[in-house]
């Protein structure tokens, strides 16, 4: 059950937030003043504390510098009057995970509540995800995706036998990610991983960096030096975008596959090798073949096992969980309070095409981090391309507009709903009636989900 503290010294304040997060199944325990809230925290452990920023002898604002250091995994709501905003907004500097503004809707509490919450159990389960997967070798492949399960699943299964592997995929989709998880989950963990982008050369210098040459094989060769292929003895040698490399070092590639052995520039004796051969592509190599770009006697012998990895606009679910690794990451690297994504700015990520898949989101935060002044990532710290995009979709631009923007006599809780059941429908039918996809698709839990739907009167259909 999940605690909630609530700290105010106006008792009918208190007396109306419990009554409200009762009715909500939260346990709460009410405290009038900072020192008690203190000594309460001290001896039982809370997922939220409630709190006024006017309080005496302690404000909310001191309150929470005490609070937040020692238990920093207790979050914070913030409550404040119209002329305190500023200072709110300061708290959420500071660590808060939101503030309110007094007076407010029922529905507004409870919604900040929830939403606070499951962004708390979001990144628990980001953190006991990594720390399962690191068991496994796969801390940096994240995702609860169907498609990104299957994908963790059979590199468990192919990881430990030493046969050739080809994993194909769209440019950023993770492939060496992949590769490298198999090397760690293998019984050559212990010696090299070594890789080389096969588009990154030009071809005579390709065949150098695969197969070493000797002093004095061509211009500028003035020692003798080991390739990379046999610089990955015992290990893991990983070939990137394998479908650019040309013809004739491809007929070189396929004699290491058939025998082990290599043979270096200038040089008549071959080498044995020892090593696992894994290689990644984005290009259809079929394709290639009848085009008589790729030997076809090679593609056979490098599609041994294949994996596909999926792009990231066909595992949606996986952006929220994906977004917050990377912002924790960033925030971090540039020593930045960025702590959260607005809903706003989460729903224009949910619905970009992402043509760069998980490189490309990844970008996206560290651009976001880097401009942001805030702890929250807004829309317009989000790069054109993404909301250039979103505009171009009417129902999306309709879900992102700013509460602000929105006119007439409506209340901020309608526009609130309205949005949050337009979210929930937008859901539903992208995962063709799955609740339990669509609940992941919003970041929240299938009970959640199923109560929200209750609560606005949709169904499924």
């Amino acid at each position: 059950m999940v605690k909630v503290l609530v700290v105010d010294d106006e008792v009918s304040v208190r007396e109306v937030l419990t009554l409200m997060l009762e009715g909500q199944g939260y346990r709460v325990t009410q405290v009038s003043s900072g020192p008690l809230a203190l000594q309460v925290l001290a001896r039982e452990e809370f997922d939220l504390v409630i709190t006024d920023l006017k309080m005496s002898p302690m404000s909310g604002m001191e309150l929470l510098k005490l609070l937040k250091p020692t238990y920093p995994q207790t979050d914070v709501i913030m409550m404040t009057g119209f002329g305190s905003i500023e200072s709110a907004i300061e708290a959420t500097k500071l660590g808060a995970g939101d503030y309110l503004t007094k007076p407010f809707q029922p529905d507004e509490l409870l919604i900040r509540v929830r939403n606070v919450l499951e962004k708390k159990n979001r990144r628990q389960e980001i953190h006991l995800r990594g720390r399962i997967q690191g068991c496994f070798g796969l801390e940096n492949i994240i995702g609860e995706s169907r498609e990104l399960v299957n994908v963790l699943e059979k590199i468990k299964q192919v990881a430990p036998s030493d046969s050739t592997v080809l994993i194909t995929g769209e440019t950023g989709t993770g492939k060496e990610l992949v590769a490298k998880a198999m090397h760690t989950l293998s019984r050559r963990a212990h010696k090299p991983f070594v890789s080389v982008n096969c588009a990154a050369f030009p071809e005579h210098l390709l065949e150098s960096e695969l197969f070493g040459h000797v002093k004095g094989a061509f211009t500028g060769a003035a020692n003798n030096r080991k390739g990379l292929i046999e610089e990955a003895d015992g290990g893991t040698f990983f070939l990137d975008e394998v479908g650019a490399m040309p013809l004739n070092v491809q007929a070189k590639l396929l004699r290491v596959l058939e025998d082990r052995t290599i043979r270096r520039i200038g040089e008549n004796k071959t080498v044995t090798v020892d090593c696992r051969l894994v290689a990644a592509t984005n290009q259809d190599l079929v394709a290639a073949i009848a085009q008589r770009a790729f030997r076809e006697d090679l593609y056979y012998r490098l599609n041994v096992i294949s994996i596909h990895v999926p792009p990231l606009r066909a595992r949606r679910s996986d952006i929220p969980l994906l977004a917050q690794h990377f912002l924790e990451k960033f925030s971090a690297r540039e020593r930045k309070n960025v702590r959260d994504i607005t809903p706003e700015a989460m729903q224009l990520l949910l619905t970009y095409e992402y043509p760069g898949n998980v490189r490309e989101l990844q970008h996206i935060l560290e651009q976001a981090v880097t401009i942001c002044a805030e702890p929250l990532i807004t829309v317009n710290a989000l790069p054109h391309q993404v909301r250039q995009h979103v505009r171009e979709q009417p129902a999306a631009v309709e879900a992102a507009q700013p509460v602000e923007a929105v006119s007439g006599g409506e209340s901020r809780v309608m526009v609130l709903e309205a949005r949050e059941q337009e979210l929930i429908r937008q859901a539903i039918h992208r995962n063709q009636g799955n609740l339990e996809q669509a609940a992941k698709d919003l970041g929240i839990s299938r009970i959640t989900l199923w109560r929200r739907m209750k609560k606005f009167n949709l169904s499924v259909k």
